[in-house]
């Protein structure tokens, strides 16, 4: 069984798709953060997005694997602290823009994600990386409900942002995402989209369990 949630920045996705993994007893695949694993690689070696030839040629090498507690890890180094940083936030959408990148990420998430019970969460899941997955989920939210939950994360790992900055980046990496020529960020046809803005991460994640459950 394949469970597909997309949706935008910040609208809920990786903390719904955890808790819906959880209640499912299945396996949680945070695609988001295997972009942010080729960014932050990307950006410790000096290569620009705009050298495709070059960020081809070193992503080729890249090893980019989770552990038994879902943890990322980038050529056998933990980075799951570092890729949350908005550093990387800020130049995710950029990276992910990239055909060569998203070639080799929607590879590797097939290939995870092919051969067990999985929920994914992404920008593309329901249209690009599996079409015909059992059940697709779209979340959105408010921006402004999205930059205090960003601005939460951010909090965790000591970093912090003026909110008004905040709303302008997500609206801006909204508009990257949905505008690039490879897999923008849209709702698939056959998605139930669901807004989050005023839910709880509980009530989110029992709204799509009741709806899998019904089907």
């Amino acid at each position: 069984m394949i469970i597909a949630i997309d949706g935008p920045s910040a609208s809920g996705k990786s903390t719904t798709a955890k808790g819906v993994a959880v209640k499912l007893g299945i396996t949680h695949l945070n695609t988001g953060s295997m972009y942010r694993a080729v960014t932050l690689a990307l950006l410790e070696a000096g290569i620009h997005p705009d050298d495709e030839t070059k960020v081809k040629d070193f992503i080729a090498e890249l090893d980019i694997r989770f552990d038994e507690s879902n943890q990322i890890h980038l050529n056998e180094r933990n980075i799951s602290k570092d890729i949350r940083s908005e550093n990387i936030s800020l130049r995710v959408s950029a990276v992910s823009a990239l055909s060569a990148v998203r070639e080799k990420m929607v590879i590797a998430q097939r290939d995870i994600a092919g051969k067990k019970d999985c929920v994914l969460e992404g920008r593309d899941i329901g249209t690009v990386v599996f079409p015909n997955a059992d059940h697709k989920f779209f979340l959105i939210a408010d921006v402004k409900v999205r930059a205090e939950r960003r601005l939460k994360d951010l909090e965790k790992i000591n970093e912090t942002k003026n909110i008004s900055d905040l709303i302008e980046d997500i609206k801006r990496r909204d508009e990257i995402d949905s505008s690039r020529e490879h897999s923008p960020l849209r709702q698939a046809d056959d998605a139930i989209p669901i807004d989050t803005s005023d839910l709880t991460i509980d009530e989110q994640i029992e709204k799509i369990i009741n709806i899998i459950n019904k089907k």
